[in-house]
């Protein structure tokens, strides 16, 4: 049986990953590179539809790239690359455009949110062709699995929808990829506001335990987190959830049960949880923290990696287009 592909992409939007990201995808990718052929994306042109700094750009796709290898992202069993790296992107994303109708991409929940809460006038036209590029990034790699959260399910759907289109117009071309929705992990929620989810987008930063933190801010963040009413630790995610999302990120980070935890914790107090998830994310994180760092201080040799990873991105891309191209009747 042939080795099936893997696809996956990640926006450098951040100046660091925190610990739901890793836990919700950047854990699993890990885990998927055994066994799979693995494509790794940091997707730098998907972030140009916002407001972009180019200093920042710059420096966030590198600590993005830095803290995926940090991570355990392996370039000796995957490929990671960068996407403007490989201008097959672009090329086949002007493909997808072409075959997609003005309707279908209106109905896509990014566009809708966006253009709903600031307007068509203000929103980028890249926001709406933004799932073509994603179904070009995708096909161009003859995927056949592509580990996503929920939310990226449309797109999924789109991607194949426009595969089987192409192939039933111009002939056996692409691949049908299947979406791979990423198994439901421990969900980590903000510190600050533990019935929302641990988001870049949230308000305030307090609430997010960031991978690039240095060990003292992220303990006191934890020590700082908000609690419930009463005193006994247990998991009840309904009346006690901040409680119940600290005894999560001590399980999913030490490996012990949520159950042998609330035994463990019996009969202590809030500041006891508070001082020993604190314990376990610092020891957790600090190597990560540490090799990320070390790759970003020699950057040639970051760069030389990503080279590497595109080259061979490259391979896979450049033949997908050319058939592309051919069977659309483009003169070679």
């Amino acid at each position: 049986m042939s080795t099936k592909r893997v696809l996956s992409g990640i926006q450098p939007t951040s100046d660091s990953f925190h610990l739901g990201n890793y836990l919700g995808a950047v854990k699993q990718w890990v885990e998927l590179q055994d066994g799979h052929d693995a494509f790794y994306c940091i997707v730098d042109l998907h972030a140009l539809t916002v407001e972009t700094d180019p200093a920042l750009m710059r420096k966030r796709t590198l600590v993005s790239a830095a803290q995926l290898l940090a991570l355990g992202i392996s370039p000796e069993k995957s490929t990671l690359f960068v996407q403007s790296h490989v201008p097959e992107h672009n090329q086949l994303a002007w493909v997808m455009e072409c075959i997609t109708g003005f309707g279908e991409a209106s109905r896509m929940t990014q566009f809708k949110d966006r253009s709903a809460k600031g307007g068509t006038d203000s929103t980028k036209v890249g926001v709406f062709t933004y799932p073509m590029l994603m179904a070009a990034d995708i096909l161009l790699y003859q995927a056949d699995l592509v580990p996503v959260g929920e939310d990226q399910r449309q797109h999924i759907e789109l991607t194949r929808d426009l595969a089987e289109r192409f192939n039933s117009r111009y002939g056996a071309t692409f691949n049908i990829p299947s979406g791979f929705i990423l198994k439901q992990g421990a969900k980590i929620y903000d510190l600050q506001n533990p019935t929302a989810k641990m988001s870049k987008s949230s308000d305030s930063v307090s609430g997010l335990i960031e991978i690039l933190d240095s060990p003292e801010i992220n303990a006191k963040k934890i020590k700082s987190a908000v609690t419930d009413a009463g005193r006994e630790i247990k998991f009840d995610e309904k009346e006690k959830p901040g409680v119940s999302n600290l005894l999560t990120i001590h399980s999913a980070l030490s490996g012990q049960k949520i159950s042998d935890l609330e035994n463990h914790f019996s009969g202590k107090g809030y500041g006891d949880l508070k001082g020993e998830v604190a314990d376990v994310v610092v020891e957790y994180l600090k190597p990560i923290r540490e090799k990320t760092l070390e790759l970003l201080s020699d950057e040639a040799h970051l760069l030389a990696m990503l080279s590497k990873g595109a080259a061979k991105a490259h391979e896979v891309s450049s033949t997908t287009l050319a058939k592309t191209y051919s069977n659309l009747g483009l003169v070679r």
